[in-house]
């Protein structure tokens, strides 16, 4: 049985590499000071490629981690790379003719790919919404706000409900929808609805923290967000093996086949629990904290004897995606984690500790910074995807650690 003593040692080495590995990285080779904001990528080999294109998603990520590593450790240097990256976005990537956020830039900031991309939007207003929940700061809400009524009027699907994909740059209809090439192209999709109820929950948490309240505005955000809950317990969760299915056409149908996403499995299963409990109707949570503990279990098919997690799976054709991703890992360690606080489960401690482990063994770039983006099944270091860049963000690392700070030091 685990000590408190163990778990404030877990909460210290969180908290050293938040700040000695990967956030040290960040402000130290990726800020951009010739063209402002931050460059778009270092590849697996540690090159700095100044001339790559910079996403939405990457400097949304960015905004979100700082902010919220303000918010918690209160340190100003976060808080000046914050306000580096929040100034970007709303001078670069927001849209001012048709609203919403560009998909990407190229290096000098210009827009590249203009298309609306909800997955994008949705993580501009994660990091906007937290750098005012951490500063009080009333433009950021605002533009927040502003890319919240975006999704809620050109992505909403009012007859069977749900968020579509993408639109073009004038919200017209897009041929392609796919969040990357490695997506099925289909209308809707898990993953973009969970990086949509992610940022609601935190845009209803930051509202809710201002004085004086805006009440109309919490009214919507908490209507979008109980009703987003119900679309992950009643059409995003398959009730027969309690994964999440990934694709979806219009009217809720399942396709694409049996996929299985571990990574996202138990990322779901603690933003779905974030989610009820910040929206804090009694009986909703009562209904979603069985299916929290389900998905959960679910996704320990994904588990590994030394405590790492695998991608995913494709039942119908049997390819297993079994490299150790960054990401996996990290949502791996926070999603047993939140079982354990609030479920007394101290076999899912373990499951995070082990976790945690193998992420300070095998992933984390001691010498140079930041975190490989993954390990092959074999053991061998992935060198061919990036340290920095479009996918590769301090973000899923970074919340894991302060993520794990705040929910010791509130236990």
């Amino acid at each position: 049985m685990r000590t408190d003593m163990d778990i404030s040692v877990l909460r210290n080495e969180m908290q050293d590499v938040v700040e000695n590995n990967i956030l040290r990285f960040w402000m130290a080779q990726m800020v951009d000071c010739e063209n402002g904001g931050f460059y778009g990528r270092i590849d697996g080999q540690g090159v700095l490629h100044r001339d790559a294109e910079k996403g939405a998603v990457l400097n949304g990520r960015i905004l979100w981690s700082f902010s919220a590593a303000y918010r918690v450790l209160r340190k100003p240097a976060y808080l000046e790379m914050a306000t580096r990256a929040k100034e970007y976005i709303i001078s670069h990537f927001i849209d001012k003719e048709y609203g919403g956020a560009y998909w990407s830039l190229d290096h000098k900031g210009q827009p590249l790919d203009a298309k609306k991309q909800f997955y994008a939007i949705g993580f501009v207003i994660y990091g906007l919404s937290e750098y005012a929940r951490a500063t009080g700061d009333e433009e950021a809400l605002g533009y927040a706000l502003q890319l919240f009524d975006c999704i809620e009027e050109h992505a909403l699907d009012h007859e069977h409900n749900g968020y579509i994909e993408a639109l073009t740059r004038d919200w017209q209809p897009i041929a392609d929808m796919r969040l990357s090439e490695l997506d099925a192209n289909y209308p809707k999709s898990q993953n973009t609805h969970l990086h949509i109820i992610e940022p609601y929950a935190n845009l209803l948490r930051t509202l809710r923290s201002f004085s004086p309240v805006p009440c109309d505005r919490v009214m919507k955000v908490e209507a979008a967000l109980r009703n987003m809950i119900g679309i992950f317990t009643d059409k995003i969760l398959n009730p027969e093996t309690h994964h999440l299915d990934l694709f979806f056409d219009m009217d809720w149908t399942r396709e694409a086949g049996r996929l299985e996403s571990y990574g996202h499995d138990i990322e779901c299963s603690w933003l779905m629990h974030e989610a009820a409990l910040v929206l804090g109707d009694a009986e909703v949570l009562r209904q979603v904290e069985p299916i929290v503990r389900m998905v959960a279990k679910a996704s320990e098919k994904g588990l590994r004897p030394d405590g790492s997690m695998i991608h995913e799976a494709n039942l119908d054709t049997g390819r297993v995606d079994d490299d150790l991703h960054w990401w996996v890992q990290a949502e791996n360690v926070v999603g047993w984690f939140n079982i354990y606080q609030h479920f007394g489960d101290e076999s899912a401690l373990d499951k995070a500790v082990r976790c945690w482990h193998y992420i300070k063994t095998q992933l984390i770039d001691w010498e140079n910074g930041e975190w490989h983006w993954s390990r092959h099944p074999d053991g061998t270091l992935n060198t061919r995807d990036d340290k920095a860049g479009f996918w590769k963000c301090p973000y899923h690392n970074t919340r894991m650690c302060l993520e794990i700070i705040e929910r010791v030091e509130a236990m």
